[in-house]
């Protein structure tokens, strides 16, 4: 079984090696982000926060699939409606994780009347959808060009950031001055 899972991974990394890169959403972006939530999972981070970066990554590698669908000849609509869903479908596995302490306990902790993991999910693919159109528009009108060198990495990872910014701030500071946030 060993010898099988080595040989299964040296030939997804040359598989990965030779691909031809994607340009829907960054891979560096993808890596930053996927690097950033397992990061704070590991610090015990709010779910909430953790959330936003889960929905900003799970965002990303819908969009990077779909380009690689499209560069490789899908056209029917069908194929990028189950490329969501499968996507979705991961993200929500956290709840389903078979382990003696589940990853995240559905509607343990809320917000706002709302699981915080959903929550931050919701919040982090909104903004870094937000993110990318605005990118977008901005290269549009910048003649096809990016304003700064790896605008499109920055913009979605400080749409982030920033996000999770507000809601660190509103989990520490609103309950001090008496607004019960969770």
């Amino acid at each position: 079984m060993r010898k099988f899972a080595l040989a299964f991974v040296c030939a997804t990394l040359c598989y990965i090696l030779i691909l031809s890169a994607a340009s829907a959403v960054c891979p560096v972006c993808t890596i930053a982000i996927g690097a950033g939530l397992e990061g704070m999972r590991m610090m015990g981070v709010k779910d909430v926060i953790t959330g936003i970066w889960a929905g900003g990554l799970t965002l990303s590698l819908i969009g990077w699939t779909a380009n690689y669908m499209y560069a490789h000849g899908v056209r029917r609509k069908i194929w990028y409606v189950i490329n969501f869903l499968i996507y979705i479908a991961l993200l929500a596995s956290v709840y389903f994780i078979p382990v003696g302490k589940p990853f995240v306990k559905w509607w343990e902790n809320c917000m706002w009347g709302i699981d915080q993991f959903l929550l931050g999910s919701v919040v982090g693919a909104l903004v870094f959808l937000l993110m990318e159109l605005w990118y977008m528009r901005i290269k549009r009108n910048h003649g096809g060009h990016a304003m700064f060198p790896f605008q499109k990495v920055v913009m979605p990872f400080m749409g982030l950031l920033v996000a999770t910014g507000i809601f660190w701030a509103m989990i520490r500071w609103l309950p001090k001055i008496g607004i019960v946030v969770c």
